[in-house]
């Protein structure tokens, strides 16, 4: 077996029976070894108090999962409570639970995508459902790119719609199974592995194209496969092993070879064989505007409990920015008054009464509000972010970019802050280019209250960015530590949930290198590696505290700077 290859257990609905499900693990880890990873759809909790009683054995670290599992958002509205945010996170030691939707990449570049929930049938979508805009924000960023060829591994918890056309029949009723919007996203997404449960049966289908024959170029086949609940009576299959080897690994030759049992995509638009009491061919491709048909909200009598919908947290934006800024200096750019803080924000009933920013526990030095903050360094202040001198600054024009509220990390971010965080980023790169130097972005999301994106240029003609990403390969190499890329479209929040340490950078060629922190990483690795010989060659400049400046020449260095930033400072503008 090659190196890349994976060897991964999939599961269908749990429904709290986790010792069922991990003593089966250890059976067929003891008997074929150990596997990677387990990835389980459908509910993975259940909603009896003797399911309870046994999953806080598992959250008090009584007892340990023997994989690396990975599990989905609840499918009903019982099992929302299991789950303490939307934005996944470590649920108990070694169990994790994705989030909402997106996409996890793993180190050895496996991609898997994810749609935790039912399809909404009202909005706002409740806790245990995802909604169009859910289905979009996964599909779009990821089709966008003439470079997406497809994912490793989709999960959802329910079936896609008209999967058994022109393949092997399910033991369901096709009439009432499955939902448009899964169809559409395996339609895009094109899986080489797509895995559901919640409808009680086990149904491998046959592997189907992914390209028109004698018109496209051949693409890699799909496999849809779902999943009974564990430990059910009947004794249907739950759990599903195999191997895999990342698509971004393997030979393109290799990829697209065909099974002789392959057939047609059964989602393609356009099909003559409809039957007549399926939906219309339309109905797969996200037309979820319309109302949907009375059989699309009926479900077996064992599902129907799971769609008596109410009101959840919808993960996104988790706070605003904070108040009571020095604003003196500043005066003559637009303040936006707090009416227009939140424009069209459909997320709260009234619109007129904004959240309070997050508030830290302590003292923060980089709250703007906050009194232990050195204002003597900000060269400019946004909305909801602001940008400043890095203290102890590497070189005299380093900089830190941060909200203003107060958020550990760039995975914890609202919306609209991350959105001005991305305006920033484009007018420090656009800065740094005018000087002739390429813009190095990294955060170190360990130790660290307050989220500080650092900003370092790097002058062109001292070295390209191939010379820069192999700078911090050699040194995380020496330091034993496991630095990966991260594809273009893979967003942070997809990789690692909040609450998750982790060191960042991102080039000037928009590579991205990510690293998940597990225990006594170097503080001042980003700066060693820029000041190391092979980049910036200052390396006496590595630790901030042998950089300092008195405060009459931070107060100038800023003032040169906020001179010099002035042009691209978006904030400035009416």
């Amino acid at each position: 077996m090659g190196e890349q290859t994976l060897r991964v257990l999939a599961c269908g609905d749990v429904e709290g029976r986790i010792d069922a499900l991990f003593n089966r693990v250890r059976t067929i880890q003891k008997k074929s070894g150990q596997f990677d990873l387990l990835l389980c759809v459908g509910d993975f909790f259940g909603s009896s108090a003797e399911a309870q009683k046994e999953w806080e054995q598992y959250k008090s670290g009584a007892k340990k999962a023997p994989i690396h599992t990975y599990v989905l958002g609840a499918a009903s509205h019982e099992t929302v409570k299991f789950f303490p945010s939307a934005d996944g996170c470590e649920l108990a030691d070694n169990i994790i639970y994705l989030g909402r939707r997106g996409i996890f990449t793993g180190a050895s570049g496996l991609q898997i995508a994810y749609v935790s929930g039912r399809e909404a049938q009202q909005e706002p979508a409740p806790a245990h459902c995802f909604s169009p805009k859910d289905v979009a924000a996964l599909v779009e960023p990821l089709v966008s790119t003439s470079k997406f060829k497809g994912v490793d591994i989709l999960l959802t918890s329910q079936w896609p719609r008209g999967v058994w056309q022109y393949g092997n029949n399910p033991e369901v009723d096709t009439r009432y199974c499955g939902v448009s919007s899964i169809a559409y996203l395996a339609y895009q997404l094109k899986p080489r592995y797509h895995f559901a449960g919640v409808e009680g049966v086990n149904y491998e289908r046959l592997p189907y194209r992914n390209h028109v024959v004698l018109q496209e170029n051949a693409q890699h086949t799909s496999r849809f496969i779902a999943l009974a609940t564990v430990n059910n009576p009947a004794k249907k299959k739950y759990l599903y092993a195999f191997n895999i080897v990342p698509m971004k690994h393997m030979d393109p030759a290799e990829l697209v070879k065909q099974p002789q049992d392959v057939t047609e995509n059964p989602y393609r638009k356009g099909r003559r064989d409809t039957p007549a009491e399926e939906e219309p061919a339309s109905q797969f491709f996200f037309d979820l505007g319309k109302k949907k048909p009375q059989h699309q909200r009926q479900h077996h009598h064992h599902q129907q409990h799971h769609h008596q919908g109410h009101q959840g947290h919808q993960g996104q934006g988790q706070g605003h920015q904070g108040q009571g800024q020095d604003q003196g200096q500043w005066q003559g750019r637009k303040r936006p008054s707090d009416a227009d803080q939140f424009p069209g924000d459909q997320q709260h009933q009234h619109p007129k009464q904004p959240r309070k920013p997050p508030q830290p526990t302590g003292p923060c030095w980089f709250c703007l509000a906050s009194p232990e903050v050195e204002k003597q360094l900000v060269v400019s202040i946004g909305t909801h972010c602001y940008m400043a001198v890095a203290k102890g600054c590497l070189t005299p024009d380093h900089l830190l970019i941060l909200p203003i509220g107060h958020y550990q990390s760039v995975v914890e971010l609202a919306g609209e802050v991350v959105e001005e965080l991305e305006k920033y980023k484009g007018a420090v790169r656009k800065f740094y280019k005018s000087l002739g130097k390429r813009c190095v972005l990294f955060e170190r999301n360990y130790r660290s209250q307050h989220l500080q994106l650092q900003a370092v240029p790097v002058p062109m003609d001292k070295c390209a960015t191939e010379d820069l990403k192999e700078a911090f390969m050699v040194q995380a190499q020496e330091q034993q530590i496991e630095l990966m890329e991260i594809p273009e479209h893979t967003d942070l929040k997809q990789i690692a949930p909040p609450g998750t340490p982790y060191f960042y950078v991102e080039l000037d060629s928009g590579e991205k290198l990510f690293y998940r922190i597990r225990k006594n990483f170097p503080l001042q690795f980003g700066r060693e590696v820029l000041a190391s010989e092979a980049v910036l060659n200052m390396p006496t400049r590595a630790d901030w505290r042998d950089c300092k400046y008195s405060r009459e020449e931070e107060e100038e260095l800023t003032k040169e700077l906020r001179s010099q930033f002035q042009p691209y400072d978006f904030t400035m503008e009416d």
